[in-house]
């Protein structure tokens, strides 16, 4: 690798995104992102009673006594990084938000409370708010793709560390910065990155995003001042992909996403558990509806998996609803018992102890197979009638949108219309479906509040 070539990462990167308009933004791309906005906006409401968001708005919002931006499904406001650090954090809280197999994390929920957060407090419109996001969502995706999987494996929560950088590039970008103040911002988001997998399972996880988003958030604002940083900070000695990722990386890697829209490879989540359980969910689901299984009548289940979700959501025991999310076993065990796994009351304390659930998950035994990648599983069941096995791969991106956006207002509607109400809920919706046409996103953020 040139020395040109390792000296422009950080730059190539910045300048792959800084200049992005809305007309730029191709429709399958566009639609994507109205769908990751709606998606967001749903879990953030829903999210907003966990207890969690009550500590935080305690612990910080409370003693402000700031009322600049507001916080999603809540009537208290406060200043806007503040607002971005609550609602990401709501907004994760159910682990029920969009993933990307590129980032290998949770593209929208770092990104989006920045970018609302920001344009409540510099009135701007759909058309903004939308480029900002893209932007950044661009940005914190193609970092990923250089990086690869080695953050991951080493330990770190990539929603937390790259998800700063993208909230720093979106906000960046809303703000219309220059490109050294841009390159300040992303040095300064990357220094401040931070999120470790071992927090899976407790209120840490979703503390990563909101802390992504508001550390972000603030990073551009300091760039906009002067506030100076690395600006070569990904690709230095000592630098963001020497310590996350411990090799270097080359600038020529970005050449093979020129003039792709990584938002449109967006998964999105149907059941309220990690995502790394999906496949599995989905497998044991197919069986159970295909063959007509008794749960009765099972005797032991095996679920093949990538080595990868085992140091993810393999917890053997959990005792939460929380940790029931990070649990194959657990999953598994309720979709073989005919439990909905897209209902938030399914994660529960209560349900996680449950003498049927319990006497499930322990015939489930969890095999890893490296040959699988980490979003596609096998799950075997032997019955006292004999074995059936089927199999899912839920990392595919959605071929037809119009039918993903048709599954993802169904899922909107049950998670905001307990929040708002069902009148609210659909005008909130509707809003979102034509948020380039807004003036200002205003509109949008009040819906977004308990009428």
């Amino acid at each position: 690798m040139s020395e040109r070539q390792s000296q422009q990462v950080t730059l190539r990167l910045v300048r792959g995104v800084r200049g992005l308009r809305y007309q730029d933004i191709p429709a399958p791309a566009l639609e994507t992102a109205r769908q990751c906005l709606l998606d967001f906006l749903g879990c953030a409401l829903a999210g907003a009673a966990d207890p969690l968001v009550d500590i935080l708005i305690d612990e910080a919002a409370a003693r402000e006594g700031a009322s600049e931006a507001s916080l999603i499904g809540r009537g208290e406001r406060c200043t806007c990084t503040t607002a971005a650090l609550i609602n990401g954090s709501a907004a994760h809280a159910l682990d029920f938000d969009d993933t990307h197999t590129t980032m290998v994390g949770h593209p929208s929920v770092p990104v989006l409370p920045a970018v609302l957060a920001l344009a409540e407090i510099e009135c701007a419109g759909g058309q903004r708010v939308v480029e900002a996001f893209v932007a950044g969502f661009e940005l914190e995706c193609r970092l990923g793709a250089l990086l690869g999987g080695a953050q991951y494996a080493a330990g770190f929560h990539v929603t937390g560390t790259l998800g700063t950088i993208g909230a720093a590039a979106a906000s960046a970008r809303l703000l219309d910065l220059d490109e050294m103040q841009w390159l300040d911002a992303i040095g300064l988001a990357a220094t401040q990155a931070a999120g470790l997998k071992a927090s899976f399972g407790t209120m840490a996880k979703p503390l990563h995003a909101g802390r992504a988003a508001a550390v972000g958030l603030q990073s551009a604002l300091l760039a906009r001042r002067g506030f100076s940083a690395q600006r070569a900070i990904v690709e230095i000695a000592q630098g963001f992909a020497a310590a996350h990722a411990s090799h270097a990386v080359s600038a020529d890697l970005l050449d093979a996403l020129e003039g792709r829209f990584l938002v449109r490879d967006t998964l999105f989540k149907y059941h309220a558990a990690c995502y790394l359980t999906h496949a599995a969910i989905e497998a044991a689901a197919d069986l159970r509806h295909t063959h007509a299984i008794d749960e009765a009548a099972i005797r032991a289940v095996e679920v093949h998996v990538s080595p990868i979700p085992l140091g993810v959501c393999n917890i053997e025991q959990p005792s939460t609803g929380l940790e029931g999310k990070f649990s194959l076993k657990a999953t598994v065990a309720l979709a073989l018992l005919g439990d909905d796994t897209s209902a938030l009351s399914t994660y529960s304390d209560g349900k996680m102890r449950e003498p049927a659930l319990v006497a499930m998950r322990d015939r489930v035994r969890v095999v890893a197979d490296p040959m699988l990648l980490p979003t596609q599983a096998r799950v075997v069941v032997e019955t006292v009638t004999g074995r059936f096995e089927a199999a899912a791969d839920t990392g595919v991106p959605a071929d037809d949108l119009a039918l993903q956006r048709s599954r993802l207002e169904a899922k909107f509607r049950t998670l905001a219309a307990p929040v708002l109400g069902e009148s609210r809920a659909e005008e909130l919706r509707a809003m979102v479906a034509d948020v380039g046409e807004l003036e200002t996103i205003a509109p949008l953020i009040e819906l977004t509040r308990p009428a």
